[in-house]
């Protein structure tokens, strides 16, 4: 695969024209055109109940850069129709406050509103204009009618905004008068990127959804390792979605649905993916009736052999030790290095990125080292996330075979 041509962006955001597919996110050809790229993501689950006549300022972090961007908005946990009156894109200034002219408004299909049924997802028109890499964008949408399950993800750890009645289009932070930690509706961002560029998802839990990294500073390790690959003058990887959800399992619901329940649409349907990175496990191993290795290698091998159906390369990640952790014991640890020893050695995966080798302390192998201990045993803090965003071998992400 040769080595693409740098990306230079220069204004912030973006307007619109062509037409999104209201198809389900389980079909991705359908959902979105195959030079498109996701710059964002994060995975969407059942959020309490939904709220009607409201506005959300949702700021999220871009990873690549491109043209073009396009919002996908998710109705897939509600049990209501949800309507949108308005949606718009800008850039972040502080807070609520956006860049004076840099707020958009977003369209569906030509319409200013966008009604979304029980279980849909729904891609906006691209809008013009270019979008920056490593940009803070502020999508704020006017949720006119809603209820029943609100559809989200819970753990941001980024601020976002809330306000009674519709203030999407306004700039200014005045009616902003309440901050949430999660993101609502919205689960990924789509640009136009130049020729050859293609971008990984990160599936895990809730040490890939950053769990113990410092809030609104962007230090979860797949924002670590977007910032590698922006800077690598040889990857032609560049886009980066986080799909971690806290608590979630390979196996089973619960956090969330399962790893193989939602690797369709939280993962195959995303724009431009040539690799997952399968960080997930230690939830499963480390419950009081957890699952066999023999189960964990069962279900490693449906979702790889799902990626490669869909032409995807898949990176195994070894499972972090977490001695010290109240649900460890030496049965479930014995389970993590089988689960290990099948990650390096088994042959299912296109790559390894050995986690565990580069966090676990020298002097007990099942204790995380404490330099890189977020202080529970489990999840890593800002210099662990490091480490391991630091350790991807970037080549085994361009899946080029």
């Amino acid at each position: 695969m040769t080595a693409r041509r740098r990306w230079a962006v220069i204004a912030p955001v973006l307007a619109l024209s062509a037409c999104a597919s209201g198809q389900a996110a389980s079909v991705p050809a359908a959902l979105a055109p195959d030079e498109r790229v996701v710059t964002w993501a994060a995975s969407a689950d059942r959020l309490g109940n939904a709220v009607s006549d409201h506005s959300h300022r949702l700021v999220v972090h871009t990873s690549t850069g491109g043209r073009g961007l396009r919002i996908r908005l998710s109705n897939a946990f509600g049990e209501r129709p949800v309507t949108f009156g308005a949606a718009f894109a800008g850039v972040q200034a502080q807070g609520a406050q956006l860049v004076p002219g840099t707020n958009r408004r977003l369209t569906f299909s030509g319409s200013r509103t966008v009604t979304l049924a029980p279980g849909e997802i729904r891609y906006s028109d691209p809008l013009s204009g270019q979008v920056k890499a490593q940009s803070n964008l502020s999508v704020s949408l006017y949720v006119q009618s809603a209820g029943g399950p609100a559809t989200g993800h819970g753990m941001a750890l980024q601020t976002s905004y809330s306000a009674a009645g519709d203030h999407a289009g306004e700039e200014n932070s005045d009616a902003y008068d309440a901050v949430t930690g999660s993101w609502l509706y919205l689960d990924a961002l789509t640009v136009e990127a130049p020729s050859g560029t293609g971008a990984v998802v990160a599936l895990g839990d809730s040490i890939t959804d950053g769990w113990q990294s410092t809030v609104d500073r962007n230090r979860r390790w797949p924002d670590y390792l977007a910032r590698r690959l922006q800077t690598s003058p040889d990857s032609t990887v560049r886009g980066v979605a986080n799909e971690g959800i806290s608590g979630n399992k390979v196996l089973t619901d619960g956090a969330g649905q399962s790893a193989l329940k939602r690797l369709d649409r939280d993962v195959l349907s995303q724009s431009g993916v040539r690799t997952v990175v399968l960080f997930e496990g230690v939830n499963d191993i480390k419950a009081h009736d957890g699952p066999t290795a023999a189960d964990m290698i069962a279900g490693y091998r449906e979702i790889v052999a799902r990626a490669h159906a869909a032409g995807k390369c898949v990176v195994g990640a070894t499972v972090l030790p977490f001695k010290g952790w109240s649900e460890w014991s030496p049965a479930g640890e014995a389970v993590r290095q089988e689960v290990n020893a099948f990650i390096r050695t088994g042959g299912e995966f296109d790559a390894v990125a050995d986690f565990d080798r580069v966090l676990r302390s020298p002097y007990d192998a099942e204790r995380m080292l404490p330099t890189f201990d977020g202080g529970d045993h489990l999840h890593p803090n800002d210099k662990g996330m490091q480490a391991m965003a630091d350790s991807v071998p970037l080549k085994s992400l361009e899946c080029d075979g």
